[in-house]
């Protein structure tokens, strides 16, 4: 059974969405960052970091969400080649999820939402940030269902939960970039995915 650390944040869901596509029976810890129990010292032994998602498995923790989904997908043989190129065409999607429209749109959402006075030059770097980002998935998608492949793969539910969130959290509308748009929909609709986003404490 997988212990998996997750708050109703984009980088919990990733957690949740993964474990609930593949299909691994799981115990979910609910870590209310907004308490600040990341920071207590039975956490940060999971993640010394102090960030979820995070997850332990028969005494192995993994933190950080692209470890995270990159060993949940080893452990199952699933949502990623074994070897190959496209299994590096899969983690390079990971990895600028984690580089690029994770911290760009998160950034956003602190300068839009709660600092504690608005710093127009922030929010205008971030937003322009996370408007090259949404089009370089857009381009990448034309043509093509899944950012990888025939198929889900981890790079597309990690690059999913963030613009998937800001739609609302923001009302940030993806409508300029159709391709991603008509993915961030299909997703959505998927039976784990609408599950995963489901879930609370």
């Amino acid at each position: 059974m997988i212990d998996a650390y997750v708050w109703t944040t984009p980088n919990g869901f990733k957690l949740l969405v993964a474990l609930e596509e593949l299909g691994l029976p799981y115990t979910t810890h609910w870590v209310d960052i907004t308490k600040g129990e990341q920071h207590a010292p039975a956490f940060l032994e999971v993640n010394p970091n102090a960030k979820i998602p995070a997850i332990v498995d028969d005494g192995q923790r993994v933190f950080e969400s692209g470890a995270v989904l990159t060993y949940l997908a080893d452990k199952t043989g699933k949502l990623l080649a074994a070897s190959g190129p496209e299994r590096y065409e899969a983690l390079s999607w990971v990895f600028f999820n984690v580089a690029g429209p994770g911290p760009m749109l998160g950034q956003l959402g602190f300068f839009k939402k709660f600092a504690k006075e608005q710093v127009p030059m922030a929010i205008e770097r971030y937003q322009k940030e996370a408007e090259r980002l949404y089009g370089v998935l857009d381009k990448r998608l034309e043509g093509r269902d899944f950012l990888v492949g025939d198929s889900l793969t981890i790079a597309d539910i990690i690059n999913f939960t963030w613009p998937h969130a800001v739609r609302s959290f923001l009302s940030f509308d993806p409508s300029p970039w159709p391709n991603l748009t008509r993915w961030l929909d299909t997703l959505a609709a998927r039976p784990a995915f609408a599950k995963a986003l489901a879930l609370k404490p």
